[in-house]
C-alpha cells in the first residue's frame, strides 16, 4: 500500500495549519493499493521524539473498506455517520490534535493499516486497545512521516 498527503512531501515539513501552532486541522490522507479482503482501515499518528515516550496524535479506526482518503479537517468526533471511529490521543482529547513538540524537530509518523475485520472498539478507545483489537488482523501498512520544529 501507499499511503499520501497533498500537505506535505514525504519526509518534509508539515505545515503551520496542521500543527498546534495553526488552526491544528488534520491532514488530508490518501492511500492505494489495499490489498484483497480489506474489510477496515485504521490510522495510528504518533511522534516517537517526544520527550516522554512515544506521543499519540490521533486513532482512527473501521475506516470503511472502500474508503481511499480522508478529508482534511476532519472533525474531532468519537464516531461519523461513515462508520469510522476516532481514539483518544495521548493528551486524552478525541481525534486529531497535530504536532507542537516543546523544542526541537521531531518526527511524526502515520501509519495506515489494512484489516481484514471491523474492530468491535467503541469511539474513545486508547492506542493499546486499539492494537490490542488489531493484533492479527493487519493485511498490509503504510507510512508517511512529516517533520515540524519549534
Amino acid at each position: 500500500m501507499k499511503l499520501s498527503t497533498t500537505a506535505f512531501t514525504p519526509g518534509g515539513l508539515i505545515p503551520l495549519p496542521y500543527t498546534c501552532d495553526g488552526s491544528d486541522f488534520s491532514p488530508d490522507l490518501e492511500w492505494e493499493d489495499a490489498p484483497a479482503g480489506t474489510r477496515s482501515f485504521a490510522l495510528i499518528m504518533d511522534d516517537p521524539d517526544a520527550p516522554r515516550g512515544t506521543w499519540v496524535h490521533w486513532l482512527i479506526y473501521n475506516i470503511p473498506a472502500p474508503a481511499f482518503r480522508l478529508a482534511a479537517k476532519l472533525p474531532r468526533e468519537a464516531e461519523h455517520p461513515s462508520g469510522l471511529k476516532q481514539g483518544a490521543n495521548s493528551w486524552g482529547r478525541i481525534g486529531y490534535n497535530g504536532p507542537c513538540p516543546p523544542s526541537g524537530t521531531h518526527r511524526y509518523f502515520f501509519r495506515l493499516h489494512a484489516l481484514d475485520a471491523e474492530l468491535d472498539l467503541p469511539g474513545g478507545a486508547d492506542r493499546a486497545a486499539l492494537e490490542a483489537a488489531m493484533a492479527g488482523h493487519v493485511l498490509d501498512r503504510a507510512e508517511l512521516m512529516g517533520t515540524y520544529s519549534r
